[in-house]
């Protein structure tokens, strides 16, 4: 089986759709032989900054000389992306081998493809010999694939209203949800919450048998502007400047320096260079990401809380008449994410992303000349962006936010215009 072949599976594996349930991935596991049991895992759930937690105590544990998997979703520009070891994308041949082997065992079995993705990330994990994995939950929590493992610990990023379809409409029924990934006698670690998802999570946890330890009560930081201060469970860093930009993350990254000290007792010596070293050097792109001389920022902001924090971003770096191009998959509130947004905006350039289900973007439009922001539509990405490097002056910035796809796509554009390569560190 060629690299191609792997992906033409894994890809044609998506006509099954979202299954939410741990039936099929824990028989998988089983005619595997359980990878997940031959190393400790930590699961990440949450709506926003869950890649970004995951990421960073990633990071510190591989600095602290842990061999180190790291399973996240979606990918941006290749699915190896979704699976690392020590920072280091699996190769296409051992995708290509894999897929192979785990395709002869799924049987009957009408595996999707988060399912086998999360069952060949496991494999390799185990094949690698690492000796923990931190694991993006997909979607919420209680019946994602990722949740079929027993983890050391669970972390919990903000929560807010997103994919409702599946998770219910109010706060309380997606906490409930994203708590699935509670064990009894595992301890949590949770983000900053609002009250309705904190109340949720504490109830949940309380059922189970477990103790959280909450961002502002448990441990905190301080922020300084560019940096912050942790005042953690044990351990207090002064001076951190996260690898990636934005206030907003100081509160992700508490959570996930809070979660290394957390894992400690579990046999993880994780010595305080590491807990810096490992935040100031992650980098995750298509989150607050500059391009082209900071002329071009990139965000994969998709729901209305993500919104609001890019909105308070432009506004604490003073940015103003900013060109949007902004394009939305069909299952996204469109005034959640635009109405935030849009007083910082000089005019809006609506494109739908490369997905199957994009938003019209005749809806965009219509929503931001509603609130006085020039709009129009644009049938491909390409002339999007020729018309706002025609329109925006050099002071100027241009925003690319509303899907991850759309981000993928103009970063894809971008870099390749600059000769880099779509893995290297461009901010």
């Amino acid at each position: 089986m060629t690299g191609q072949e792997s992906l033409d599976y894994l890809y044609g594996l998506q006509k099954f759709g979202i299954k939410l349930g741990l039936e099929n991935i824990r028989t998988f596991l089983s005619r595997l032989d359980h990878p997940e049991n031959r190393f400790k895992s930590v699961l990440v759930a949450g709506t926003n900054g869950k890649g970004s937690i995951a990421s960073a105590l990633a990071g510190i544990l591989r600095d602290s000389g842990f061999r180190t998997g790291l399973y996240t979703s979606p990918h941006l520009h290749v699915f190896n992306e979704r699976i690392r070891v020590n920072g280091e994308m699996i190769p296409d041949d051992r995708i290509a081998r894999l897929v192979a082997r785990l395709r002869t065992r799924t049987g009957s079995i009408p595996i999707t493809f988060f399912e086998f993705t999360t069952a060949l990330a496991l494999e390799f994990f185990a094949e690698q010999e690492v000796e923990v994995a931190v694991l993006e939950v997909g979607l919420g929590g209680r019946f994602d694939a990722t949740n079929a493992i027993a983890p050391v610990l669970s972390v919990v990023a903000p929560v807010a209203r997103d994919h409702q379809q599946y998770l219910g409409e109010d706060l309380d029924s997606i906490a409930r949800e994203k708590a699935g990934i509670m064990r009894g006698g595992v301890p949590v670690v949770s983000a900053p919450q609002v009250i309705e998802v904190e109340e949720a999570l504490l109830d949940e946890a309380k059922k189970v048998g477990t103790e959280i330890s909450f961002c502002g009560k448990s441990f905190h930081f301080d922020d300084a502007g560019e940096t912050f201060d942790y005042r953690g469970i044990k351990e207090t860093i002064a001076g951190i400047r996260p690898g990636i930009p934005g206030r907003h993350q100081f509160a992700n990254m508490a959570t996930a320096l809070a979660a290394a000290e957390m894992l400690q007792p579990a046999g993880y010596d994780l010595p305080a260079i590491a807990l810096r070293s490992g935040v100031e050097k992650m980098f995750w792109p298509g989150r607050l990401e500059w391009l082209a001389k900071r002329s071009i920022l990139l965000d994969g902001a998709h729901n209305g809380a993500a919104a609001n924090v890019l909105a308070r971003y432009l506004e604490q770096q003073d940015l103003v008449n900013v060109h949007w191009i902004v394009g939305l998959k069909a299952d996204k509130n469109s005034e959640e994410v635009l109405i935030p947004l849009l007083p910082a905006c000089a005019a809006l350039y609506c494109v739908e992303p490369p997905v199957e289900e994009a938003k019209p973007t005749a809806e965009l439009v219509a929503i931001a000349e509603r609130h006085g922001v020039r709009a129009a539509s644009f049938a491909s990405i390409e002339a999007a962006l020729d018309a706002v490097q025609a329109a925006a002056a050099d002071s100027e910035i241009v925003l690319v936010a509303g899907s991850l796809f759309l981000v993928a796509a103009v970063r894809e554009i971008i870099l390749q215009e600059e000769g880099r390569r779509c893995d290297e560190q461009v901010s």
